[in-house]
């Protein structure tokens, strides 16, 4: 594309797909990956996922599919003022969560939990394996059949997986690395030791941006907090400060939009201005210069990622570990440990899940079909499925 800038992913040099297409009149191949994934069944169950406040509690908190959308536009907006290619950008930041399990993330640590002795679960190798395994739509094959550099992207949003060497990188090198790495149909190797595209990584903090400040707004709306416990808190309280003094009279909950607004819209320019500096000094010319820069390139400057985690540890111990969320987090991650363990014994799942399951070889096969099983539901549904099986209905208190 004739408007990105030379470091751009260029859909016309993508590595293509799994399962050959013919050419789009109308559209990009990366604008095809977007389109493909919001059709997805996949994608719309997103709408009644957890994202941190469980569903039923109502109030308009997220869920994982608003979420998702807020991640897609803000990866957009970075990505337009970087010169890269938005669609990819928004491709990755759609299907970046589209392997997590219901009740949010303590489902998924009741997963892995139980997972451990089968592998563990890793949300996003689940996320490679709806696309590219799990969805089964298209008459000619499983999966979405995306472009090698949307895969690329999933897979490596939280950077490279193992160093040149083989060693495990980052986070990995202190929890192992996933299991199913070795089992990915792509077209071509996703090259593992490397950094993921720019779009990739536009996508990539466009997600910790979205958590911080939402996060923020759904835990006013819960009532957790007051806008005046943000005032000292690094990152937010500037913004909490400036908004407070300036808007004193008007709603809690106007001062609280203003502040996230702003709170965005200060990460994202932060980001642009910083990533910007960091391509100009890196001198990358090529697609491919990225992924052997060495390092991520779109990033939070220094300052402001030092006050993104002080942010973060606040939301942890004020939010994330309060007691009125947590109460529920152990209900939901008793619900999803019961829910496998009766999978195990039973083998009973509808359709072509309980299919799967009668044939499955052994025990490591079944875990992983019943994983797959469970990774996919819905709240609602997983409430509904312990109800049967367990004929006793879950009250969140």
């Amino acid at each position: 594309m004739s408007d990105t800038a030379p470091y751009a992913s260029k859909p016309e040099h993508s590595l293509g797909r799994l399962y050959g297409t013919g050419p789009s009149p109308t559209r990009s191949e990366f604008q095809r990956d977007r389109d493909r994934i919001i059709h997805s069944t996949a994608f719309r169950r997103l709408q009644h996922k957890t994202q941190v406040f469980l569903h039923h509690e109502g109030r308009h908190f997220r869920n994982r599919l608003t979420h998702t959308l807020e991640v897609s536009q803000m990866a957009r907006s970075i990505a337009r003022a970087l010169l890269l290619d938005e669609d990819l950008a928004e491709a990755v930041a759609l299907s970046h969560d589209l392997g997590h399990t219901p009740f949010g993330h303590a489902g998924e640590r009741a997963l892995h939990h139980v997972m451990a002795p089968y592998g563990g679960f890793d949300h996003n190798i689940q996320a490679i394996r709806v696309v590219t395994r799990l969805e089964n739509r298209y008459a000619e094959h499983d999966g979405l059949n995306l472009t090698w550099e949307t895969l690329e992207g999933i897979l490596k949003h939280n950077g490279p997986l193992i160093h040149a060497d083989g060693a495990p990188y980052g986070r990995y090198a202190r929890e192992g690395l996933p299991t199913g790495l070795d089992d990915i149909p792509a077209s071509a190797d996703l090259r593992l030791s490397t950094h993921a595209s720019l779009e990739a990584q536009a996508a990539a903090i466009a997600d910790d941006v979205a958590y911080n400040a939402h996060d923020i707004d759904d835990a006013l709306r819960a009532g957790l907090i007051v806008l005046a416990d943000l005032a000292d808190v690094p990152l937010a309280g500037p913004v909490v400060r400036e908004v407070l003094a300036r808007y004193p009279d008007i709603a809690p909950k106007r001062q609280a939009h203003e502040v996230q607004r702003r709170l965005i819209t200060r990460s994202i320019e932060d980001v642009i201005a910083t990533s910007a500096a960091n391509i100009a000094s890196a001198g990358v010319k090529t697609a491919e210069d990225v992924r052997t820069a060495g390092r991520t390139l779109v990033t939070f400057s220094p300052a402001t990622a030092e006050a993104e985690r002080g942010l973060k540890q606040f939301l942890f111990d004020r939010v994330y570990r309060h007691e009125s969320v947590m109460v529920p987090v152990r209900q939901s991650e008793a619900v999803v440990a019961d829910l496998f363990a009766r999978y195990m014994q039973t083998r009973d799942m509808p359709g072509r899940w309980g299919l799967a399951a009668a044939n499955a070889p052994d025990d490591n096969a079944l875990a992983r079909i019943v994983a797959d099983f469970i990774a996919g539901m819905t709240d609602p549904y997983a409430l509904d499925e312990y109800a049967r099986l367990f004929d006793a209905k879950v009250e969140f208190r």
